[in-house]
């Protein structure tokens, strides 16, 4: 199945699981599974978060930020990748002066 993200209009979710300014995203959803293209501009977050049921992979394509994963700190940029498996917390952090472009799947398990 091809997601054309190109084609689908980007919306902003404000404060996104507790967190700083808006999260902007195009998503694909299908049941309980979401593939989504999201940004967060300097400043924003996704707030930090618990997958009770599900698992997410994020892919960052542009920019740096932080992610808290489990309560430890480390820094991401372009070409990095983060895994949260089911029953783990994570939060994303655009700590930076440019954009934090990323690519998520969570899976329902």
């Amino acid at each position: 199945m091809i997601i054309p993200f190109a084609e689908m209009e980007e919306k902003a979710l404000p404060n996104f699981k507790g967190g700083e300014k808006q999260y902007n995203v195009k998503m694909f959803t299908e049941g309980n599974h979401k593939i989504m293209q999201g940004r967060l501009v300097p400043g924003a977050s996704i707030g930090l978060h618990t997958h009770e049921t599900d698992c997410e992979v994020i892919f960052i394509t542009s920019g740096t930020g932080m992610v808290v994963d489990d309560g430890k700190e480390h820094v991401v940029c372009k070409g990095m990748a983060l895994f949260c498996p089911k029953d783990h917390a994570h939060t994303l952090i655009n700590d930076s002066q440019e954009d934090l472009c990323f690519y998520a799947a969570v899976i329902e398990q």
